[in-house]
Formats: structure tokens, C-alpha cells, sequence
């Protein structure tokens, strides 16, 4: 069975990443979001294994030191990591894994599977962008203004990533992803091996045929 492709989505706060993903695992079979593990408390209506693996700090930290994280990185005072293992086990069974992770993550999965695909997801203005983390109105112009700055320093390595797709319009974003998936699997490695069979008969030479 050919191996699946991860892909590695990142974007800053308020591009619709969550959303756009959401909608793209929905409208393709054979492609799932990595669960990532954490050290923060579960919140009401989260379910361990689903938002997150819920585990302790102890538990995390010594899974670091069994290299057992694809990538790991502290947010305030808790963890979050993406299980090689997990990770690995969905790509052998031919599954497309996602990883919704920021820069910093990504940088350190590409070191350790340089064949990621890695696409960045943009707001079509900053206009836009900070209209979209204003949110409810309700925040004070120093905290959107953080965000803004967070936004803008997670923006600036575009560059790092193989795809860039801009949510200005939803449904073409939402498109252009699918696009971006679909043409992986069509690809001469993956759709070579599953194409075997057909391959060896279209071509092989029957008697009588001229």
C-alpha cells in the first residue's frame, strides 16, 4: 500500500485555518488531523484522544527524552507535542495526515520528514486580518493589537512553506486545498505503485497485437 503524505497547514490567528480544515477532512476521504498531545487541563466537552491527548506534565517530559514528539513546544505554562508513532502509523496505512501546527513546529517536522508538504494559509489584507481578531468587539485595542503582532511575526515565514493559499473567498480557499491533496495523490510516486497492476497491463506486449 503506498505510504500517505503529510501535510503541514500553519497560519497565523484569524486566517481560518481551523475552519478551512475542518471542511477539507469532511469533503476527502483517507485524510485525518494529527490528535496532538498536551499537558493542559481538559476543558468542559473536550474528549481525551479527540481535541487532545490529555496527559501529565511527567508524561510529557519523558517522552521528549524518548524522542517520541515529532515536534513539541511550550505555550505559556503548558505543552503541546505531535506523536511520531501516531503520526507514522496513519502515513503506513496509506492515510493523508495533517498537521495544524505554527512555524516553529513545522521547521522541526521538515527536519525530520523532509517529503512534508507544507502550505501556508494568508488573510487577503491586514485589514481584514485584524477586523477578523477583533472578533466580538468586546477585546480592548491593546490585546488585538498583541495579536496583530503575533499575526505579523507567524506571517513572516511564508516563505519557509511549499504552498501558499489565500482566505479571502472561503469555498475558493477551501478548493484550492483540496487541489493542493488531490494532485499529491496523483503524483508519479504514490499513484505509480497503487497504478501497478494497470500500468503492467497497458503495457505489456500480447500476441497478435501490432
Amino acid at each position: 500500500m503506498p505510504q500517505g503524505t503529510l501535510f503541514i497547514v500553519s497560519a497565523p490567528s484569524g486566517a481560518g485555518k481551523t475552519s478551512l480544515v475542518r471542511e477539507l477532512i469532511e469533503s476527502l476521504d483517507g485524510l485525518k488531523v494529527s490528535v496532538s498531545h498536551t499537558t493542559r487541563p481538559r476543558r468542559e466537552g473536550e474528549v481525551d484522544g479527540v481535541n487532545y491527548h490529555f496527559v501529565d506534565r511527567e508524561t510529557f517530559e519523558s517522552m521528549i527524552e524518548r524522542g517520541e514528539f515529532f515536534e513539541y513546544a511550550q505555550v505559556f505554562d503548558n505543552l503541546y507535542g505531535t506523536s511520531r508513532a501516531a503520526v507514522e502509523h496513519l502515513l503506513d496505512a496509506g492515510q493523508d495526515v495533517i498537521l495544524e501546527i505554527d512555524w516553529q513546529g513545522a521547521r522541526q517536522v521538515r527536519t525530520l520528514f523532509p517529503d512534508a508538504v507544507s502550505v501556508f494559509i494568508l488573510p487577503p489584507s491586514r485589514e481584514e486580518l485584524e477586523r477578523r481578531l477583533a472578533g466580538r468587539g468586546t477585546d480592548q485595542h491593546a490585546v488585538i493589537a498583541a495579536r496583530m503582532r503575533e499575526a505579523i511575526s507567524e506571517m513572516s515565514h511564508h516563505h519557509e512553506y511549499d504552498y501558499l493559499v489565500i482566505n479571502d473567498d472561503f469555498t475558493t480557499a477551501l478548493r484550492e486545498l483540496q487541489s493542493l491533496v488531490i494532485a499529491q495523490r496523483l503524483s508519479q510516486a504514490r499513484a505509480g505503485e497503487h497504478l501497478a497492476p494497470l500500468l503492467e497491463t497497458l503495457l505489456s506486449e500480447e500476441p497478435g497485437v501490432e
